[in-house]
This record gives structure tokens, sequence and C-alpha cells, in this order.
């Protein structure tokens, strides 16, 4: 039957939480979008380096401009991206590896500065097609991070330094 899943098929909601370890960032809450084709990360202050790589900086949660990462990696690509508001611009693509529910798939990310945008990084068809479904009635059916996280990313903590140290555990546990 059509509509019969693998058994290595693994079913995600709308929202979920995931990890990128490649660029030291152990928990983001990421959007599933069905929509856009490849996926794409908030980057900002981005510098184009000799020998086609490139320099950005993330913040990993949403609303909030700390804990912020330095980034340097190659450029895959560079591509025009129409926003869903009907928008054009020229992104830089990046292939980055993407941690959710336990699975690890590499995907083509275009960077982009996502402030005004609720999620910090949208996981797009090409990375879902990596054995993924999307139920988008629900959310977090990979796992939800550990409280402490899920405080930091909407701007609470119960005790200073205690996101950064579970921020440190393996997100698949």
């Amino acid at each position: 039957m059509a509509g019969d899943l693998h058994s290595n098929t693994l079913v995600v909601g709308w929202r979920e939480w995931a990890s990128l370890p490649s660029i030291g960032i152990p928990w983001i809450k990421v959007k599933i979008d069905t929509g856009a084709r490849s996926s794409a990360l908030h980057a900002f202050d981005l510098e184009e380096l000799p020998g086609d790589r490139v320099r950005f900086m993330v913040h990993p949660w949403q609303d909030a401009d700390t804990d912020a990462s330095v980034v340097e990696v190659p450029i895959h690509d560079r591509r025009v991206v129409r926003s869903s508001s009907g928008h054009t611009e020229e992104r830089i693509v990046v292939l980055q590896e993407i941690v959710l529910g336990g699975r690890t798939v590499l995907a083509e990310t275009t960077l982009s500065n996502r402030d005004q945008m609720g999620f910090r990084m949208l996981v797009g068809r090409e990375a879902l097609r990596q054995g993924f479904v999307v139920d988008p009635g629900r959310s977090f059916l990979a796992g939800r991070a550990p409280r402490e996280v899920r405080r930091r990313n909407r701007g609470r903590t119960a005790e200073p330094g205690a996101a950064r140290q579970s921020a440190t555990e393996d997100p698949t546990a």
C-alpha cells in the first residue's frame, strides 16, 4: 500500500528539537517546513573568506541574542531563494549535519537573517526525504530538550549556567 511507512522512517511533528554538532550547536528548535526545498539557518555577520569559505554568527535561542557561536565552514553553493512573502535574494548555501530524533542527515542549508522569524532554523524537504515523515498536527515527536534548555530558549533560566551545562548533553539521549 502506498501509505505504508518503512520501518526506518521517523515521524516528526511540525516543530522539533534538533542539534547541529558540526558547528557546536547542541540544541536548536526547528520548524519542519515541507514547503521549503532547502533548509535555512539564522546567520548574521556573514563574512566571505578566501578558499570559498564563510564565517558567520548564530544565535541558537528564539527571541534572544545570547550564546552566539562563531562558525566557519566551506561554501557549497549560492542560490536565489524566494521567501514565503515572495521576496527573492541570493543566499550562501552550506552543507550542514542535522541530528533530528537520533538520525543524522546532511542538508543543503541557506544562511539568512531570521531575526524576525519564529524559528532560528527551518528543515526543508531535501533533508526530510532522508527518512522522515511529517505529522503536521503534532509537535516534538522526536523528543524534547531538557527543561533547562527549553527555559533558556524562552529567555528564562532557573540559575545562571544551568542551561549551558544541560546544553552540552547529548540531544539524542
